[in-house]
């Protein structure tokens, strides 16, 4: 059964810094892309970052110049590392993996994890 299990949340003040990491575990045979998201009370959940197998990745303008995202296929891996925090950044992040596939035939599905708790205050 495959899950995603994110770390690295928790309680910083206005400046700091924060590193989530997520890791896919279970059978899996390709992921095509991985990502974080987050959801304020309130509010939609939104994109903050995602990054495909290639490599390439896109970032919310929220927090361009702020968070950078990595991944490691080999290890079905998605970090965020998110720098000049601010009230603003406050919210459940998500990690989720998108069209992975647990064999070579099978249909690909969007799993996504528990989230993890950021919040940003002084």
């Amino acid at each position: 059964q495959v899950q995603l299990l994110e770390s690295g949340g928790g309680l910083v003040q206005p400046g700091g810094s924060l590193r989530l990491s997520c890791v896919a575990s279970g059978s899996i045979f390709s992921i095509d892309a991985m990502g974080w998201y987050r959801q304020a009370p309130g509010k939609q959940r939104e994109l903050v970052a995602r990054i495909t197998n290639g490599g390439s990745s896109d970032y919310a303008d929220s927090v361009k110049g702020r968070f950078t995202i990595s991944g490691d296929n080999a290890k079905n891996t998605v970090s965020l590392q998110m720098n000049s925090l601010i009230p603003e950044d406050t919210a459940v992040y998500y990690c989720k993996a998108d069209n992975l596939k647990e064999r070579r035939w099978f249909a690909g599905l969007d799993y996504w994890g528990q989230g993890t708790q950021v919040t940003v205050s002084s």
